[in-house]
């Protein structure tokens, strides 16, 4: 989502249920102190979880410009704004020393990235021993009739464009077992691949100590 118009049709779209819920898991996996997000897009999970925890300070990077504009408009008036700070970075080469963050965190940005491995190994380098993770994306149908249902059931108000965003979502998810397999070869251990919704899924773990 490189262009202005994909980005505000992205940022138009309702995802506050999806949201809450993600901060709300996050929440309960402890996250806390310095927090990084990882393909942050318009900025509405930082934000969100700046709000729903006061203590935390929120980094959200993201390699698209056009999102990471809409995400200081949407900073630019939240109350909260001094606790969260936007970047460019590439999610496959962080610009960040190891065990810098105690919390990583990324939502519905790993169907856009070709070969996961790399993506999820960065997240786990900058993550501090014991820190929470947590990595959410959808899933991919068994089906095809299965994405149509999926998109007429949760995306049926939305304008054409938006629909065809999350079809094309869908279709370009993991699976499950797939994301599995990926949480391995990047040298994931203790963190476990969670079914959350009819088209969600999460790669996590609790922080400990």
């Amino acid at each position: 989502m490189d262009t202005a118009a994909e980005a505000e049709a992205y940022d138009a779209m309702d995802h506050s249920g999806p949201n809450e819920a993600f901060v709300l898991r996050l929440i309960e996996l402890g996250a806390r102190g310095n927090v990084l997000d990882v393909g942050c897009g318009p900025g509405h999970i930082p934000l969100l979880l700046a709000t729903m925890q006061p203590a935390v300070e929120v980094t959200g990077v993201d390699l698209s410009e056009a999102m990471l504009r809409i995400a200081e408009e949407h900073r630019a008036v939240s109350s909260h704004a001094a606790r969260v700070r936007f970047a460019k970075a590439d999610a496959k080469g962080l610009p960040f020393a190891a065990a810098s963050f105690d919390t990583v965190c990324s939502n519905t940005i790993l169907h856009h990235i070709p070969d996961p491995v790399p993506f999820l190994r960065e997240c786990w380098r900058v993550l501090k021993p014991g820190g929470a993770f947590l990595v959410r994306d959808l899933f991919r149908p068994a089906t095809v009739p299965e994405v149509y249902a999926l998109v007429r059931q949760h995306a049926a108000g939305e304008p054409p464009e938006a629909q065809e965003l999350f079809r094309a979502s869908l279709c370009a998810a993991l699976t499950p077992d797939e994301l599995r397999a990926a949480a391995r070869a990047a040298g994931l251990s203790g963190a476990e691949v969670v079914v959350d919704t009819d088209r969600h899924m999460s790669l996590q773990r609790s922080a400990s100590g």
